[in-house]
């Protein structure tokens, strides 16, 4: 299934989508008045049943997706953003060529969290905060939605506990990431992460979870990967996150950025008012943001 919240005539919905034939069916014309108001509560509500329920059949109270807005797919997390860094090998190495890490053999996930107020559309325009950095770079990366509580969760039950998938940008403020040392700073600034367009949920997607991952910028290719390259792959990130904590329904878990982000070129290419960023996954789509100052 392929779920998104979007906004029409200032209020703020959920459906079920047909990304083929762009037509979305509102949640209440999905599953009546007593349908879940958000997909953070539906995924809370339905994670083990969401997908016995019954596919709706287009009809005239469909809606077109080029009439909507289409915002994050759940707008308002209840808690930060699990992200990983240093997921990829290539990126591991990219970085460490041009200072920003003296690492290049990893042993353990390097987990870091961004803040709520990070979230934004896929299409909404993101500002650079050029009175704060003057470094602000772009991370493609594939997100993982936690469908189900649990805790020291065994590699071999993760798959019970994903509900889905979405794509993310990492941005981040590399002066700041080299500044404050830890990295939550340098991501955590307002906007700083793009999400969607929707979540797809897992059977959609299959397992293991080898997708094609690519990033575009003013239409340039640089970043092409595929998520069987990450050093830590989903199950063992989930295993090792749930390790003494707990994780719950509508968590999300970034899984790293490939090779190719600005700070990895000979001058670096970071981003500058006017520039837009692509970020694709196969089986999923693509966000698509200007950047502005």
């Amino acid at each position: 299934m392929y779920l998104a919240t979007f906004d029409i005539n200032g209020e703020q919905d959920w459906g079920f989508l047909e990304p083929e034939i762009g037509m979305l069916c509102p949640s209440r014309t999905w599953l009546g008045e007593n349908a879940p108001k958000t997909l953070l509560e539906l995924i809370r509500l339905y994670h083990d049943q969401v997908l016995s329920l019954p596919r709706p059949k287009v009809s005239e109270k469909w809606l077109k997706l080029e009439n909507l807005h289409i915002t994050a797919p759940i707008p308002k997390p209840v808690r930060n953003v699990f992200c990983v860094g240093k997921n990829y090998q290539d990126h591991v190495s990219e970085m460490a060529k041009v200072g920003h890490s003296t690492q290049t053999e990893i042993s353990y996930p390097h987990f870091f969290t961004k803040a709520t107020n990070t979230i934004t559309g896929p299409y909404s325009r993101v500002y650079l905060h050029p009175e704060v950095t003057s470094q602000v770079d772009y991370e493609a990366e594939l997100a993982v939605i936690i469908g189900k509580r649990g805790i020291n969760i065994p590699e071999e039950k993760a798959i019970e506990h994903i509900f889905g998938y979405t794509i993310l940008n990492d941005i981040t403020a590399r002066d700041l990431q080299r500044n404050h040392v830890q990295w939550f700073k340098g991501k955590s600034l307002d906007g700083f992460c793009p999400m969607g367009p929707w979540i797809v949920t897992k059977d959609e997607i299959g397992y293991p979870v080898e997708l094609e991952i690519r990033s575009w910028v003013n239409g340039e290719l640089r970043q092409s990967s595929n998520t069987r390259y990450m050093i830590f792959h989903i199950e063992r990130l989930i295993n090792i996150l749930s390790q003494g904590m707990t994780l719950e329904p509508g968590d999300i878990l970034a899984t790293g950025t490939p090779s190719g982000v600005g700070m990895g070129f000979t001058p670096p290419k970071l981003l500058k008012p006017g520039d837009v960023v692509k970020v694709e996954i196969e089986k999923i789509g693509h966000i698509e943001n200007e950047i502005y100052a």
